[in-house]
């Protein structure tokens, strides 16, 4: 039983922690629910970012483009995000790590070179 007790007790902040998270967050819910402005214009409902207005039919012909922008920025933000843990196996002096990112930059610079030798990048 003594050890039940000492265990609640020991969780006790992370409960009051989540308690208080969920209460924070119900909050601002009922908070911007109260007193957020719910008359949108014309502007606010037209479409942005995707270059094509909204229509009925979802089978629409579109550039393709868009798309293929997207998966650039991904495969390129991906890139910065495995270089984060490669910067400490290389400052430990871990000389396999090096050459394997080593490889990976040059896949990923030949992938790059070959999207704009292609045209691939060219808007018009």
């Amino acid at each position: 039983m003594q050890d039940i007790q000492s265990l609640i007790i020991n969780y006790l902040p992370v409960v009051i922690f989540f308690v208080l998270a969920l209460a924070i967050c119900l909050a601002f819910l009922l908070v911007t629910f109260v007193f957020a402005p719910s008359n949108p214009d014309p502007e606010k409902l037209s479409a942005y970012e995707c270059g094509f207005n909204a229509f009925d039919d979802a089978r629409m012909k579109f550039d393709v483009r868009f798309y293929l922008v997207a998966i650039l920025f991904i495969i390129f933000d991906l890139e910065v995000a495995f270089l984060f843990p490669w910067i400490f196996q290389v400052d430990a002096g871990n000389v396999a790590a090096f050459w394997s990112m080593m490889v990976f930059l040059g896949v990923l610079t030949i992938g790059f070179i070959y999207e704009w030798s292609s045209g691939a990048l060219e808007w018009e």
